[in-house]
């Protein structure tokens, strides 16, 4: 008998005001980036958003719970988007454009958290990489080109996922192991914040070739805690760049440990 798929949840984007075309006024949208997703699913496994749980939306939590959710699936990936809110990690955004998205923050911090307390993986990419490190008490840099200095540039609105730079893996982690022959590569660069202090227990993983730039982190606790800050779904059939494969793999591995 074939063994069913991994359920790789999906934590949503939250669009709070849609433009008038997309005919939801006054609504609030969840979604998902369909790279994600495929690149999920090219490994085997199912992609399954999570949607947030609202008591405005008439919602009681006794009849649904974030718990219940998580039993049923075995992974969860933390999707990129808007900022972290500096307001879920104790400092005011320096321009209003840096406010973040708080409710998000909330909703995919209590989400993480009910992975790690059930014992399933969590993988964080760019967004989501810097959630990981304020949930787990660390801070951001809330504009790199502003705030760190001789940093390279690691967003370009015009060339969005197609803005590259190096990264180098650091001795002895995890992400050497799993890329054995290489001690680092090229990778997309669709930020402007950064992790600034790490969170507690937490390691780098790897670093902007240049700036020294946090560019991957990962838990040293009970449990399975990665965040890239690359988008490894967008490097699909570029040669050029780190293949995303390896971390996809790595993360199915410890949803399939943790399901048995």
């Amino acid at each position: 008998m074939s063994r069913t798929p991994l359920r790789i949840g999906l934590s949503a984007r939250l669009m709070h005001s849609p433009p008038p075309e997309l005919g939801f006024p006054g609504k609030t949208l969840q979604y998902l980036e369909q790279s994600m997703a495929h690149w999920i699913m090219s490994h085997g496994a199912l992609a399954l958003m999570v949607p947030t749980i609202g008591e405005h939306l008439g919602l009681r939590r006794a009849q649904i719970s974030v718990r219940d959710y998580v039993t049923t699936l075995d992974g969860l990936v933390l999707q990129g988007g808007a900022d972290v809110s500096p307001t879920t990690y104790h400092e005011d955004p320096l321009r209003p454009e840096w406010s973040g998205d708080r409710i998000r923050d909330l909703y995919e911090i209590e989400l993480l958290w009910e992975f790690v307390i059930q014992g399933k993986p969590v993988l964080g990419v760019c967004r989501g990489a810097q959630l990981i490190n304020v949930a787990c008490g660390g801070t951001l840099w809330q504009d790199i080109a502003e705030y760190v200095p001789g940093a390279v540039a690691h967003r370009d609105g015009d060339l969005y996922d197609n803005h590259h730079h190096a990264i180098e893996f650091a001795s002895g982690s995890r992400l050497a192991q799993i890329y054995p022959k290489v001690g680092g590569g090229r990778v997309n660069s669709i930020h402007h914040q950064a992790v600034r202090e790490l969170g507690a227990d937490l390691v780098v993983e790897a670093r902007s070739v240049g700036d020294g730039v946090i560019e991957a982190i990962r838990w040293q606790g009970a449990g399975y805690l990665f965040g890239c800050q690359w988008h490894p779904e967008f490097h699909s059939g570029n040669g050029d760049l780190l293949d995303g494969s390896p971390i996809m793999q790595d993360f199915l591995e410890a949803a399939e440990k943790a399901r048995a």
